[in-house]
């Protein structure tokens, strides 16, 4: 039952993202069509076409550029929210078929700093495993096969316990989860996830990444549209 760390590996990407782009971009006003417009525009074109893209709102053509992370050492409680982020592909690992009898967990930072907190908070996740497992083989003993017994059993794990998933998002897509994922108010980990994402989308990105930032950035809005709930560093709009 070890305690788990975050890992995001970006493991597939659409090859010359944001060349892509540009391109799919500078297609919608030219007469020509693209291998034309690859042999034409310089590279500096291209880069000084995205930013008008992404400064001017016009972000179809971001649609085009796909990215894959392997995901590991994230809750469930953070894969929850994740997976609200509908225009994107997930593919989770199954609390059905894969046994948690030794589930990693996930351990809030504030209660990590706690010794005491700590050392309760794994000896819950002791129990959890304990009672699980005696679901299992109770279950079993009734006649069940492993995977029904384990489908039923899994209700009794934790939100913290670990979880590994593959998502695949564009680039717009990408934007967007970040803008809300990064602000001050959400969760801690989906924000540290999402830290982690840009990270490597910047290594193959790095335009595209320089907009993966909390939605009151001067790059997206310029305040911050949480009104009371504001975490008070941004400028709210005034109502209009």
């Amino acid at each position: 039952m070890p305690e788990e760390r975050l890992r995001v590996v970006l493991i597939n990407y659409t090859p010359n993202p944001e060349e892509t782009i540009a391109l799919a971009g500078r297609l919608c006003y030219s007469p020509v069509g693209v291998p034309q417009l690859r042999e034409k525009m310089s590279d500096e074109e291209k880069k000084k076409l995205l930013k008008l893209l992404l400064a001017g709102g016009h972000h179809s053509p971001l649609e085009h550029a796909n990215f894959t992370f392997a995901i590991e050492g994230i809750s469930r409680a953070c894969s929850h929210q994740l997976v609200r982020h509908r225009i994107a592909s997930y593919s989770q690992q199954s609390q059905r078929y894969v046994s948690a009898s030794d589930f990693g967990y996930i351990i809030p930072p504030e209660i990590a700093k706690d010794d005491e907190l700590k050392a309760s908070f794994i000896e819950d996740m002791r129990r959890f495993v304990q009672r699980y497992e005696f679901y299992v083989e109770r279950l079993l003993a009734k006649g069940r096969d492993r995977e029904q017994a384990q489908e039923d059993a899994r209700f009794v794990l934790p939100n913290a316990a670990e979880t590994k998933i593959v998502v695949s998002m564009n680039a717009r897509e990408l934007i967007h989860a970040s803008n809300v994922r990064l602000c001050l108010r959400a969760q801690w980990e989906i924000r540290r996830l999402f830290e982690a994402v840009k990270k490597e989308v910047a290594v193959v990105a790095p335009t595209i990444a320089a907009y993966m930032v909390p939605k009151c950035d001067d790059k997206i809005l310029g305040y911050c549209p949480e009104g009371k709930m504001s975490c008070g560093l941004v400028k709210t709009r005034k109502p209009s």
